[in-house]
């Protein structure tokens, strides 16, 4: 199969807090010792892995270092990793955004990309004027372009201000018509990074299903950066793992997940959310503290099949604000990810939560009166969202230990057979 995009020790470098090397005589030095002596940048052979959690000795770090891979045409690729791990600044070089420090990177077709909301966007055109300036950008004729117009805009639902200056557009309606001048344009590689979590759950679901289409049928080749493994599971035929800017892993979709989350789950056992790292969101409110009570409100280490469990929420607000229709929820999966069950405010209590810009602190309670689920161990999965964008998510949080009870008076199936329960009666009918 003919090679999409070819990567070869691919290198960036950055020094932390100024632009290029940070005074005139490091430049000096570099312009000399590059392109008058012909020597090689005397900047690269310092530097540190990109780790932010640690201080460091030097100021010179590497987003990414020696990063090798053959794409092959039609691969939808899945990039994951945590924040920081090098995700963006891969899909920026690829998307000739920004220039790597050393190696090459070879192209098979044209690249739509998508980085982030108001890509390649002019503010004050309108979103008709930018379709035209994006394709055109392409190379596309202005007839192929108008061939695709009712198309691009019905897809991203904006009918109504496509003559309006995009300027005025919310975040999602940007996101929404960003992605789909890239995904109609008939680009040969299309570049997609997390800017898709803008969108809602309609959008999401739409944004993927064209992504098969662009991959499987037309043979087309897909990158996608996200932290959703359900999207990633259900798109990606590959996979590569980045961790602290190099490869870690690449290979087939469902094992190197299983490997990604297994290096999350561990022994996570925290209620202390406070250091956790790897949030999504825009981090206008944080979740602190999760902790387990039972029915006497005693914190426990274990919960009971059949008991009542409440998951007491602590949150902080960073950046107060008045936020109107706030979406809280819980979801317990498995350790694969597989979901069992999910809570959220806004189906319970058939409303969102609104708090006003004096609230710093503030809790949320939500309780189980019988738990059903059998013995062994979950994972939790928090989410807080307003109408318009995620803004905080931990996945695997914390780890809910469950052990046996008197679900059905202590005759519990085995967990591997039925790991929810439900409540059911069973009797014998005459015919």
């Amino acid at each position: 199969m003919k090679t999409a995009i070819k990567i070869e020790n691919l290198s960036k470098q950055y020094r932390l807090g100024v632009v290029g090397t940070g005074t005139i005589s490091h430049d000096l030095k570099r312009w000399w010792a590059t392109s008058v002596r012909g020597k090689e940048d005397p900047y690269l052979k310092i530097g540190e892995t990109n780790d932010r959690a640690s201080k460091g000795e030097s100021d010179y770090v590497w987003a990414l270092k020696d990063i090798n891979i053959d794409i092959k045409q039609g691969d939808v690729v899945g990039i994951i990793g945590k924040n920081g791990a090098g995700k963006s600044t891969l899909l920026k070089i690829l998307s000739q955004v920004t220039k790597p420090t050393t190696g090459s990177i070879q192209y098979n077709g044209r690249m739509a990309s998508l980085l982030e909301v108001g890509t390649g966007f002019h503010p004050e055109m309108t979103g008709r004027e930018n379709i035209y300036m994006n394709g055109a950008i392409m190379g596309m004729s202005r007839v192929e372009i108008t061939s695709k117009l009712d198309e691009i805009i019905a897809f991203a639902g904006v009918e109504r201000y496509i003559d309006t200056p995009v300027k005025r557009y919310s975040s999602g309606m940007t996101v929404r018509l960003g992605f789909s001048i890239a995904a109609h344009l008939e680009p040969d590689i299309l570049v997609v990074d997390e800017v898709l979590a803008v969108g809602d759950a309609e959008f999401q679901k739409k944004a993927i299903g064209k992504m098969q289409d662009v991959s499987k049928g037309g043979g087309r080749t897909v990158l996608f950066v996200s932290h959703n493994m359900t999207a990633i599971m259900e798109l990606c035929n590959k996979v590569i793992i980045l961790k602290d800017g190099q490869v870690h892993r690449i290979g087939e979709t469902a094992p190197i997940i299983s490997e990604y989350l297994n290096s999350f789950r561990s022994e996570k056992t925290t209620k202390n959310l406070v250091d956790i790292e790897t949030r999504i969101g825009n981090g206008k409110i944080h979740f602190e503290r999760i902790r387990f009570l039972n029915a006497e409100d005693k914190e426990i280490e274990l919960a009971q099949c059949g008991q009542e469990l409440k998951i007491l929420l602590d949150l902080k607000v960073i950046k107060p604000n008045n936020y109107d229709k706030l979406h809280v929820s819980v979801k317990v999966i498995d350790g694969s990810d597989n979901p069992f069950f999910h809570m959220s405010n806004s189906i319970v209590n058939a409303q969102e939560f609104s708090i006003d810009n004096t609230i710093e602190n503030f809790k949320v309670q939500f309780v189980l009166p019988k738990l059903a689920l059998n013995e062994g161990e979950y994972y939790i999965h928090l989410f807080i969202s307003d109408l318009v964008e995620e803004i905080d998510v931990l996945n695997f949080c914390t780890k809910l230990v469950v052990k046996s009870g008197n679900f059905y008076k202590g005759r519990l199936p085995e967990s591997k057979l039925s790991p929810f329960l439900a409540e059911y009666t069973c009797s014998k009918l005459e015919s």
